[in-house]
C-alpha cells in the first residue's frame, strides 16, 4: 500500500503536498481557511458571546497573503491530482470568489457550483444583514479534457429518480456527530458527514484515493473509509489531528456487498441490434418475445424484426405494440438461449465483453 493511502499526517499542508508524487489522487476535497476577517467579538441581544470563527488559523494579514496562500496550495493540488481527477473546494462569500478566480487562472475546468443550504443556520443577531444560510462549493476537473467521474445514476437514485440539483439542503454539524471536549466544540467549522457522503458518492468509485489537505477533525477520511475509498489527510493543528485520528479509528467500513452503486447507462458504448446479427450472436429467423411470451417476433437478416404486419427496429416494433411513441426494445424483448429465457440485453452485454 502507498504511504499516501489510508493515513493522516500532522503538519503543514503545503510542505507535505510538495513531497507527494504527481498524479496520486482521484479526488481532492478542500475546506481551507475562509479568511472571515472577524475583527471584534460577536454578541447576542442578551449580551452573551457568539462562538464564531475567530481561530488563529483563519486569520491572514491581508488579501494578498490569503491569495498567495490559496494559489500555492491549489497549484500543488493540481499537480498531485490524476489527469481524470476532480477537486471540490468549499467556502463562504468571504473567500469563494477568490478561490474560483484562482482555480480558473490555474486552468482547472469548473464543472458546477453547489449551494449547501443550511436548514439550521446561525441567526444574524445584529439584524444588519441577511441571515447567512448557505455555503458554496466549487467542483472542478483537472482540465477541460479530463474524463472525470460523475455517478449520475447513483445521484438520481439518491434523489428519488430525479436529477440531482445544484442546491443541497443539509443541517450544520450538530448533536452526537459534533465533536466536543468539556462541552465545547473541538473544531468551529466541522462539516457534516452527509455533505461528504454525497460528494464522495457522486465523484469517486470504490478504492479511489481521496486527499483532504485541511482535514480538521477528519470528516472526509471518516466518510471515505465508510464508503470503501482510500484517504490521505493533512492537518496542522495537533488538537484537531488527535481528534481526527481517534474518530477514524472508531469507524466501521460498510459491508463490501453493500457498497455497490448503479452504473451510468450512458457510459456504455452504443450497440445496434444489427451488430449482434452480423456477428452471429443471434441468428436471423430467431424468435424473440415479450416477458409473458404473449407477443412474438422474428429477426430478419438486417437486424429488423417482424411482428404480424409490423416491421422495424426492436424499439419501433415494441413502441407500436405498447402504443407509445418510443420504447426501449432491449428491455422489452426476450429470447431463448440453451433452454433458458433471457433478455436480449444480456446478448448486448456479451457483445461488450461483459460476463452474463
Amino acid at each position: 500500500m502507498s504511504k499516501f493511502e489510508n493515513k493522516i499526517v500532522n503538519g503543514n499542508s503545503l510542505e507535505i503536498l510538495k513531497k507527494i508524487p504527481d498524479k496520486t489522487f482521484n479526488l481532492i476535497f478542500a475546506d481551507p481557511p475562509y479568511n472571515l476577517q472577524i475583527s471584534e467579538k460577536l454578541k447576542r441581544p442578551d449580551d452573551s458571546k457568539v462562538n464564531g470563527v475567530d481561530d488563529k488559523w483563519d486569520q491572514f494579514k491581508s488579501f494578498k497573503h490569503y491569495d498567495d496562500f490559496c494559489k500555492n496550495w491549489l497549484k500543488e493540488c493540481k499537480r498531485v491530482l490524476k489527469d481524470n481527477g476532480s477537486i471540490w473546494v468549499i467556502g463562504s462569500y468571504h473567500n469563494i470568489f477568490r478561490l474560483g478566480f484562482h482555480l480558473q487562472n490555474l486552468n482547472y475546468w469548473l464543472l458546477n457550483d453547489i449551494i449547501w443550504r443550511k436548514n439550521n443556520p446561525m441567526p444574524n443577531f445584529r439584524g444588519t444583514r441577511f441571515t447567512n444560510a448557505h455555503e458554496t462549493l466549487i467542483w472542478a476537473s483537472k482540465n477541460k479534457k479530463s474524463k472525470y467521474t460523475f455517478n449520475y445514476q447513483s445521484l438520481k437514485c439518491l434523489n428519488d429518480d430525479l436529477q440531482m440539483r445544484s442546491d443541497w439542503i443539509f443541517p450544520i454539524c450538530s448533536g452526537k456527530e459534533r465533536l466536543k471536549k468539556n462541552g465545547k466544540k473541538i473544531h468551529s467549522t466541522q462539516k457534516p458527514e452527509t455533505l461528504l457522503h454525497r460528494i464522495i458518492l457522486a465523484t469517486t468509485n470504490k478504492d479511489d484515493v481521496i486527499l483532504d489537505p485541511f482535514l480538521g477533525t477528519g470528516t472526509t477520511a471518516v466518510v471515505a473509509k465508510k464508503l470503501g475509498r482510500k484517504y490521505f489527510g493533512i492537518e496542522k493543528n495537533k488538537k484537531y489531528f488527535k481528534a481526527a485520528n481517534e474518530r477514524i479509528n472508531k469507524v466501521k467500513v460498510i459491508e463490501e456487498s453493500h457498497l455497490d452503486t448503479l452504473k451510468n447507462n450512458k457510459s456504455k458504448p452504443r450497440v445496434p441490434f444489427g451488430s449482434l446479427v452480423e456477428l452471429g450472436i443471434i441468428k436471423p429467423g430467431t424468435s424473440i418475445f415479450d416477458q409473458k411470451k404473449k407477443v412474438n417476433a422474428k429477426i430478419m437478416v438486417d437486424g429488423s424484426i417482424k411482428h404480424k404486419e409490423s416491421a422495424g427496429s426492436i424499439h419501433k416494433v415494441a413502441a407500436k405494440i405498447m402504443g407509445t411513441e418510443s420504447y426501449n426494445g432491449w428491455t422489452y424483448w426476450y429470447c431463448n438461449v440453451g433452454g433458458t429465457t433471457i433478455p436480449i440485453d444480456n446478448l448486448r452485454q456479451r457483445f461488450l465483453g461483459y460476463k452474463l
